[in-house]
């Protein structure tokens, strides 16, 4: 061989790099050089596990080469790493001993699909809401100088997360506080829907520099006619305007060391960067990284969203598996219904925090784009922006999931309560949500909603109810009124072509019985009338009645129910303190609890509720036709009865 020659490359491992990679130790073991095999294996991991389960996708194949780098360059689980939200968190399992379970994710007993700490010692934060990693870590970083161990604290978050004002807040302190933390912003111009707002385009001008470049060349070509004195003066002013463009000023300003941007899929880039940071840095520390969410799956590139959230798929076509629909979604006829109102009332306008899609207001935005607002994942300010809009005569309709909400409820009692303004608020996902588990759960909204005077708090029995809701709150102007559904789909029921106005704390009886009450709020009435059918098959005569409103209550309907029953059970898909305390409240305040009736609330149960099918965790919760039924019996001391209808 020649001198001038380049030596060849030493073969490549035989094996797969990812079976000899149970944990990080065992990553540093693996040379650089071969880093980019095992980034192209653990893709093709990931996605194999995810056409199984479904799940967050394009995140995760976003961030393998990062996730790689983190575990390889610093010591986990000593030093702490949390992940922002936690979609992007599938790579970071199987690196972390769970490849041999990461085929159960989001399934009933499985892995959950978010960092958990129960799960890992290599999760040491639980998260799935966006913009607590900052927070957190710093608290980690402050914790670990108070017991003087030394330790990284890495916290990676997304630029959709960043928007959230949660994020500034903890980066203004840790910049205070000087403390040593690493926050490695991931920027891939993706959150569930593009990015919104001054942060999408300020992230998105950091490549090109162009408005810097030009406004120097104009500084030359001004100051040719002012002298040196005023060149050094606008020189000086021109590169604190580039600290602004390249994100140097804004982070700086707050105390943090920026480096970036990056190539967030090169080890080339990565790993130096993240070794002198390891080594050398002292105060809190901004990496920014430049991602592809979806990178490295070709479907997942050519999706508009990344495949952000995907049912279960073909891994070679991609595509995802649907089910036959046998009605409509909930979330769609929200959407068209809204829609349709919109056409009748021009003041009415629409607003999402960052999930255009995922609550359907995507379609009020083609319908109306003037009039549909998405602020960023940033619900604090969606509910008083929402506040500010009805105080000058608008109908604004804040769409959120129910667990989202609860981000922004001291807005809600303050902004919008206190001040008796006619906020209408969708209520997306109320109940069990299945797949993603207790984080998104919908469980309070109607506890912590019903407990602010003034407040009309709705739920929908069915998608028909639900249509009839949308016109409620809309025709509705004496203050905050909010109406409640679940996700998926509906139960087929025939649909108005226009929704009702429904008289403000009027509940509507069903079936008529004698002997038991069963007094729905929500989705559970379709299983309250099969348990009235099995109940009237045993002899117990069965009133079904649909409540409507959980706050005003229909004192008259429930007055009846009570005096005419032996028995009143109250069904609902929310936590303790909801529904049912009111009806309980009012009841003890008539009397009517002094005269022998039997009161029994099924709720969800005072637990966290681990993911599974929505359907198997309803039934657990005993809020189906078998624990209704069985719950009757008891009351009613028919023991022999409790265990047939318990296993119906």
């Amino acid at each position: 061989m020649s001198p001038s020659q380049p030596k060849p490359a030493p073969p490549r491992p035989a094996t797969p790099l990812l079976d000899r990679v149970a944990f990080p130790a065992d990553l540093k073991a693996v040379e650089d050089r071969d880093l980019p095999q095992l980034a192209s294996e653990l893709r093709a991991e990931m996605v194999d596990a995810v056409s199984r389960t479904g799940g967050h996708l394009g995140a995760g194949l976003g961030v393998v080469e990062l996730t790689i780098a983190i575990h390889k360059v610093f010591d986990t689980p000593h030093d702490r790493l949390i992940f922002d939200v936690g979609h992007q968190c599938y790579p970071h399992k199987i690196l972390t001993g769970r490849r041999d379970r990461i085929r159960t994710l989001r399934q009933e007993n499985g892995l959950s699909g978010f960092t958990r700490r129960a799960e890992s010692e290599y999760d040491p934060f639980g998260a799935a809401h966006s913009s607590t990693s900052i927070s957190a870590g710093l608290g980690m970083a402050v914790a670990a100088d108070l017991s003087g161990t030394p330790r990284n604290v890495i916290a990676v978050i997304g630029d959709g997360a960043l928007s959230a004002g949660m994020a500034y807040e903890a980066l203004n302190n840790a910049g205070a506080l000087d403390a040593r933390l690493i926050v490695i912003l991931n920027d891939n111009d993706m959150s569930i829907a593009p990015p919104t707002g001054a942060m999408s385009a300020y992230l998105a001008r950091l490549a090109s520099g162009r408005a810097y470049m030009g406004f120097r060349e104009f500084g030359k070509k001004l100051t040719a006619y002012l002298g040196k004195t005023v060149d050094r003066a606008i020189t000086r002013a021109v590169e604190h305007a580039r600290g602004y463009v390249t994100g140097g000023t804004l982070f700086e300003e707050m105390g943090f060391s920026h480096i970036g941007p990056i190539d967030g899929h090169s080890f080339d880039h990565l790993l130096p960067v993240l070794r002198n940071v390891r080594d050398n840095a002292r105060g809190p520390v901004l990496i920014h990284v430049v991602t592809q969410k979806g990178k490295g799956y070709a479907p997942a590139e050519a999706a508009a969203d990344k495949y952000h959230g995907v049912n279960t798929f073909d891994v070679i076509t991609g595509a995802q598996a649907k089910a036959k629909p046998n009605a409509p979604a909930y979330t769609s006829v929200f959407a068209e219904s809204l829609v349709q109102e919109a056409a009748a009332d021009e003041k009415i306008v629409a607003i999402t925090a960052a999930m255009p899609s995922g609550t359907g207001l995507d379609q009020f935005l083609k319908a109306y784009p003037a009039r549909t607002f998405d602020v960023g994942i940033a619900e604090q300010h969606a509910v008083t922006f929402a506040a500010g809009l009805a105080a000058e005569g608008y109908k604004p309709f804040a769409a959120l999931y129910s667990t989202f909400l609860q981000r922004a409820y001291d807005q809600v009692v303050h902004d919008v309560a206190i001040q008796g303004l006619a906020v209408r608020f969708p209520i997306d996902r109320a109940g069990l949500v299945g797949a993603d588990g207790p984080t998104h759960a919908g469980s309070f909204d109607t506890t912590y909603l019903a407990s602010l005077p003034g407040f009309v708090v709705m739920a929908a029995a069915d998608e028909a109810e639900l249509k009839h809701m949308v016109r409620t709150a809309a025709a509705y102007d004496d203050g905050p009124i909010s109406f409640r559904y679940p996700r998926g789909e509906g139960i087929g029921v025939e649909m108005p072509e226009r929704g009702e106005i429904l008289s403000i704390g009027k509940g509507r009886v069903l079936r008529q019985g004698t002997t038991v009450a069963l007094l729905s709020f929500g989705t559970r009435l379709a299983d309250c009338l099969l348990a009235a059918e099995e109940l009237d098959a045993a002899g117990l005569s069965t009133t079904v009645a649909d409540a409507r409103f959980a706050k005003p209550l229909d004192a008259d309907l429930i007055r009846r129910l009570a005096r005419e029953h032996d028995v009143l059970v109250t069904i609902e898909e929310g936590a303790i303190g909801g529904f049912a305390s009111h009806v309980l409240h009012f009841l003890a305040h008539q009397g009517l609890l002094d005269q022998g009736l039997k009161v029994r609330p099924l709720v969800l149960p005072d637990v966290w509720m681990e993911q599974g099918k929505p359907e198997a965790m309803y039934a657990r919760a005993g809020l189906t036709r078998a624990g209704i039924v069985g719950t009757v019996f008891a009351a009613l001391g028919r023991q022999d009865r409790v265990t047939i209808g318990a296993a119906g």
